[in-house]
């Protein structure tokens, strides 16, 4: 691991250190935690936003429409 420096404002950092001691973990397990949870949340919302770009642009124009069929078929 490597070592960083943060500024953080007091009242975050009361809120971290109080967080923490809740849950038992050091203040660099809570913020690496909650680094972790962030960038997560923001692969999925790139994931996202590219599963909805990808439906936007709508189906290939050489895709092949598949087979209408009846009940039965």
């Amino acid at each position: 691991m490597k070592t960083v420096q943060m500024t953080l404002d007091e009242a975050l950092l009361s809120a971290v250190d109080e967080a923490a001691a809740v849950g038992g973990e050091t203040r660099s397990a809570f913020i690496r935690a909650a680094l972790h949870a962030e960038l997560k949340r923001r692969r999925a919302l790139m994931a996202e936003e590219a599963h909805r770009q990808s439906y936007l642009s709508g189906p290939e124009a050489d895709a092949p429409m598949p087979k209408r069929r009846a009940w039965g078929e």
